[in-house]
């Protein structure tokens, strides 16, 4: 008997060749800008409007795929016609471009979101880490390999491994099963619409500001070192997949908070931009600047992939949180390609593109601390309430006794509490008191009103603050 293929790792697969096509071609791509350099002609209005319709299909997706089964028909339908829509390309340039160009941007961001249902359907929510992990650094050693031919071989043969990637993920996907797994379902927590607005918001915002430098790396930072073409063509992903395998093979138990990551990979930005000013445009140069710029984009893109991951939990339309919170990315791109051709057009110095970078930088390192705040309340089950589960008896006691309440628990009350602190949904909790659902929802309610709270996120914050300020 035939054994069955792991859905999950099916599901990475056949995301990582489609994801490839998109790096390696239509979103800033090496292949597209090898066929516009052939020609000859102005590349910016091609790339704007393929990552302008990129955004409008991340943001669009989930409001019209809302179900596994809707999202797998629409995933085969959508790469056959980006599949038609790539051949354009092989002739003179022609208003079929833009029109291509469009289509395909727009259908490739129906596409990305729509992984968000196979990435909660097949992936268990602690280990959706190393899946967006693994599509990240999968999709980017395949994109190394069409780069290195379309650059130093023929863009031609580089587009048509473009167009395989897109054949093969595509026939992948098909062999995807639809009917979800029961393990993800009983985590889904139903929370309310609410709780996840505001982290998600606050999330894009960051987003958006940090990937600016993003922006300016493919306009002002690329073209400086286009000289060394082979050296380019191998090398420009090599720093981030590395550190997209540190960030994945990370001990999820270790201490060290993931804002320390950030940080870390907001001084590899500065250090990246300085060393930008300072240094020459030589191999070894390039080597620096590139190490630090993309091992920074390794660790930032991996951070809200993940979180990303975590929120599917907390929805029933995993398409449209996928989207919007990645079209954050590709809107702050957006915004860092239109600064860079402004920076280019008017000549400025070295050391004004620096300062702008820092500015973006300075800018994050504000936002950081509440985000982090917004991200904790959500997904507390991972940081808060692992936490507060794994501490002795005497010291979660203390806490609870430190926190002010209108009247004090009953005894069940004080019960469905410590059960609340363990990550458990109400249908957890009355398995193990032995209740009703009904009743456990009547105990939740008293304990917020006794605790002057309107959700559990604000009754954790209430438990433990006296925790985390000291």
């Amino acid at each position: 008997m035939k054994k069955p293929i792991n859905p999950r790792l099916l599901s990475v697969v056949s995301f990582s060749f489609v994801f490839a096509y998109l790096l390696s071609f239509l979103f800033e791509g090496q292949v597209l800008y090898s066929i516009i350099d052939v020609y000859g002609v102005n590349a910016h209005p091609y790339i704007l409007s393929a990552i302008i319709a990129h955004l409008a299909g991340l943001l669009t997706c989930g409001f019209f795929i809302k179900s596994q089964q809707a999202a797998k028909h629409t995933v085969a339908v959508g790469m056959l016609i980006c599949i038609l829509a790539t051949i354009p390309f092989f002739f003179a340039p022609s208003i079929l471009w833009m029109l291509a160009l469009i289509v395909l941007g727009f259908l490739a961001g129906w596409t990305v979101a729509i992984w968000g249902y196979s990435l909660k359907a097949f992936t268990l929510k602690n280990e959706r880490i190393k899946s967006c992990a693994d599509v990240l650094i999968y999709s980017n050693i395949i994109m190394i390999v069409v780069n290195v031919v379309a650059m130093n071989a023929s863009p031609m043969i580089g587009l048509l491994l473009a167009m395989l990637c897109l054949v093969i993920g595509s026939v992948l996907s098909l062999q995807l099963p639809v009917d979800v797994n029961e393990v993800t379902l009983t985590e889904m927590n139903h929370k309310p619409v609410s709780d996840l607005k505001k982290p998600l918001l606050v999330l894009c915002l960051f987003v958006v500001i940090i990937t600016i430098n993003s922006g300016l790396m493919y306009q002002v930072i690329n073209p400086a070192f286009e000289h060394l073409t082979g050296l380019v063509s191998w090398f420009w992903a090599l720093p981030y997949i590395i550190a997209l395998a540190f960030m994945r093979n990370f001990p999820l138990h270790n201490k060290m908070h993931r804002s320390l990551f950030l940080y870390i990979g907001m001084g590899m930005i500065i250090a990246a931009f300085i060393t930008f000013m300072l240094l020459g445009r030589e191999a070894i140069d390039y080597l620096v600047v590139d190490t630090l710029m993309l091992g920074a984009c390794g660790i930032f893109d991996l951070f809200w992939w993940s979180i990303l991951g975590e929120m599917l939990s907390y929805t029933k339309n995993p398409a449209k949180v996928f989207g919007i919170g990645l079209s954050a990315n590709v809107l702050g791109v957006l915004l860092g390609d239109v600064l860079g051709v402004i920076i280019t057009s008017i000549h400025l110095s070295k050391a004004e593109v620096a300062v702008m970078a820092l500015t973006v930088v300075c800018i994050t390192l504000v936002m950081l601390p509440p985000l982090n705040k917004q991200l904790l309340l959500l997904l507390k089950s991972h940081v808060y309430l692992n936490s507060f589960d794994l501490m002795d008896k005497d010291r979660q006691e203390g806490i609870l006794n430190q926190s002010q309440m209108k009247d004090p628990l009953t005894e069940r009350e004080q019960e469905v509490l410590q059960v609340i602190l363990s990550g458990k949904s109400n249908k957890e909790i009355a398995a193990m008191l032995f209740i009703t659902e009904s009743t456990v929802k009547t105990h939740v309610r008293n304990i917020f009103s006794k605790y002057d709270v309107s959700s559990r996120a604000e009754l954790i914050t209430t438990l433990l603050k006296n925790h985390t300020d000291s």
